[in-house]
């Protein structure tokens, strides 16, 4: 579809996530981008280097729209930009890394509600050939209770990459069936302040933010 309004593009961590997202993706408007190496920390890199990584040379040529000061939303090819990672840390890492270049250098992609976050299952519930998914701990409970306590098992996902192509797209992909987030622009602002103070040059604030935090830390791989 030449329409930008009806089209969406998936921007998705891993080549194994992506092989199945192209595979089963509806390819009359949905696009699959997966990414590639790791993407910029844009706190203090310069708009040159921005223009040179790896990473963000595909999505900026993809959305078509330009960045900064070249930035035209009138150019933009995709109603719908959204971020499919892992629901673990550095499914987190890659979202906010993401966001916070959308929010430095296209924010209006915010403003104007284009940017999304994918809510892939965090489990499959089965008994036998009946399967049900779940995205929170208290839904896994739930679907175990529909399916009678005998003989169910619940399978967490440690990855996108672990669901084939049927999977992805009635759960993830499907507009009929699928949970997507829309990003508004406090939550960039709030991935943004976040960011500045974890990542940038201000060490006693990011000391203070850990020593009041470090409580919460939890399933820390060290």
């Amino acid at each position: 579809d030449k329409d930008p309004k009806n089209c969406e593009i998936y921007i998705v961590e891993g080549d194994s996530a992506g092989g199945s997202a192209k595979s089963g993706r509806d390819s009359r408007f949905q696009a699959i981008l997966a990414l590639r190496g790791k993407v910029l920390n844009v706190e203090k890199s310069r708009l040159d280097k921005v223009y040179s990584n790896l990473s963000l040379i595909p999505i900026i040529q993809a959305l078509g729209c330009g960045i900064g000061e070249d930035f035209d939303i009138e150019k933009l090819r995709y109603g719908k930009i959204i971020i499919m990672a892992d629901a673990d840390v550095d499914g987190s890492h890659i979202r906010i890394l993401l966001l916070t270049f959308f929010f430095r250098h296209m924010r209006q992609l915010i403003e104007d509600g284009h940017v999304f976050l994918a809510q892939p299952p965090l489990y499959k519930v089965f008994k036998g050939k009946n399967q049900r998914y779940a995205f929170s701990d208290e839904e896994r409970d739930a679907r175990i209770a529909e399916l009678g306590t005998n003989g169910v098992e619940a399978e967490r996902y440690k990855g996108l990459g672990e669901m084939d192509p049927e999977q992805l797209w009635e759960t993830t992909m499907d507009p009929a069936s699928r949970t997507i987030l829309k990003v508004e622009i406090e939550d960039a602002l709030a991935c943004d302040e976040a960011f500045s103070l974890l990542m940038g040059d201000n060490v006693e604030a990011r000391r203070e933010f850990i020593e009041q935090n470090a409580k919460y830390a939890e399933n820390i791989d060290v």
